[in-house]
């Protein structure tokens, strides 16, 4: 089987040989003409990479997409992609720096030393045999571990919790404290306002 890059040369002589033209000699030779036209471009990237090295060098907190755009209006480069390959090649990644964690000091949880001081709540959820998911919201009282309230719901919001809670407080009294995680029901302005 012969190659096309190996019959260029013969339509190549087939033209300046018998003066024939470039379509009756591409056809003769079996290559298609703009595969007779077509000229290996230099697969050498070190024009590319020297100058990447040098606008990384010039502009160190450019990322390889801003570094892409400048060779790119230089007209080195029109893919991003062998922009990328050559910007990891170089290991010229650019290192982002680690978040500063907000610290806040931890403030020790006093013991409740009587009834109705300090509340928890927290939600627990489970599945019916239909499949159907309900949830609970579990109250409890820290000191004598009595469990003050249960709501029970296929979908509990904020609004419900609120009026759940303000109806516990009418029975029991209002404690000191009440102790939730950052829950969406439990972050919500209407709960907000009722604690």
């Amino acid at each position: 089987m012969v190659t096309p890059a190996a019959r260029k040369p013969v339509a190549r002589y087939l033209i300046e040989a018998f003066k024939l033209s470039e379509r009756v000699a591409c056809k003769l030779a079996g290559v298609s003409r703009t595969g007779f036209r077509y000229c290996q471009k230099d697969k050498s990237d070190d024009s590319v990479r020297s100058r990447l090295k040098e606008l990384a060098s010039q502009y160190p907190r450019y990322g390889y997409l801003m570094l892409h755009g400048l060779l790119k209006g230089e007209g080195l480069v029109v893919n991003r992609k062998h922009t990328y390959r050559l910007y990891t090649e170089e290991a010229l990644q650019v290192r982002t720096k680690k978040r500063k964690k907000l610290t806040r000091p931890r403030q020790p949880i006093e013991v409740p030393s009587a009834p109705n001081q300090r509340w928890s709540m927290d939600f627990v959820s489970d599945q019916l045999s239909s499949g159907r998911r309900f949830r609970v919201l579990n109250v409890v009282d820290d000191f004598s571990r009595e469990m003050v309230g249960q709501l029970v719901s296929v979908s509990i919001s904020g609004r419900q919790v609120a009026r759940f809670l303000s109806q516990l407080i009418e029975l029991r009294g209002k404690p000191k404290k009440v102790i939730c995680d950052n829950g969406t029901e439990c972050i919500c302005r209407k709960l907000k306002r009722q604690i």
